[in-house]
């Protein structure tokens, strides 16, 4: 049977995979109500990338696949409110199904880097009622976790296809494959038991942009998931 529930969507200029860890520096006073929510739930929300194409009463929209994001540390960096560090860590992906629009439309020219911005969207929010959601909440639907077990000959050479990459990137300086070697040692990417996790992270490695990480997140199966890394890491 289909899970589904309802979550609040911060839309992001990032791709978020399951089991990573994101920290978050949150100042919009919309954000800031959305954090409060979730400390006084169950902790979760729904990060997605930006919809570039797409609005929502004025504001950015997500694209339709995102993941769960359960807050594990929340802490007041002034002491004063306006700004909240959280620690958060990606669980199930989702679908969006339905979106709850904010009841609170985009203010024109609202800048939210000044005070000025925190200040008219405070206001406004106050004068329809601060029960009210300031941001976008989606009724989702969960999806199911691929298959962990990544065939080590395929995992070769997908990092094979990343060294390859990395190497042509970089002309005209030089870089030996090996020396690649230490940077899968950072990341913790050098194992004979290859998870989907090491693929996601090799995935992002290899992406210069959070659009091309996408695809990837929305792979429903092994096989699919393998084919849109090789055609991330392919040197066009």
């Amino acid at each position: 049977m289909t899970q589904t529930k309802i979550l609040p969507i911060f839309p992001l200029d990032l791709v978020l995979f399951p089991r990573q860890e994101l920290p978050l520096r949150i100042f919009e006073p919309r954000y800031k109500q959305l954090v409060d929510d979730c400390m006084l739930g169950d902790g979760q929300f729904g990060v997605c990338l930006i919809d570039a194409n797409n609005s929502i009463s004025g504001w950015t929209a997500p694209k339709s696949i995102g993941t769960i994001a359960k807050i594990t540390k929340c802490t007041d960096i002034e002491l004063d409110g306006m700004q909240l560090h959280i620690e958060t860590v990606g669980h199930n992906k989702f679908k969006i199904n339905k979106i709850i629009p904010p009841l609170l439309s985009q203010p024109s020219n609202y800048d939210p880097y000044t005070v000025e911005g925190h200040q008219s969207i405070s206001e406004l929010h106050e004068k329809l009622g601060t029960g009210e959601k300031m941001y976008i909440r989606a009724e989702v639907e969960l999806i199911p976790e691929i298959d962990d077990n990544v065939p080590f000959d395929k995992w070769e050479k997908l990092v094979e296809m990343w060294k390859n990459k990395i190497v042509r990137q970089a002309l005209p300086e030089i870089v030996e494959p090996h020396a690649l070697d230490h940077v899968l040692e950072k990341y913790y990417l050098t194992t004979e038991m290859p998870t989907i996790d090491y693929v996601y992270s090799l995935s992002a490695l290899g992406a210069k942009d959070p659009n091309e990480l996408q695809p990837i997140l929305e792979a429903n199966t092994m096989d699919n998931l393998l084919q849109k890394v090789q055609e991330l890491l392919t040197v066009k």
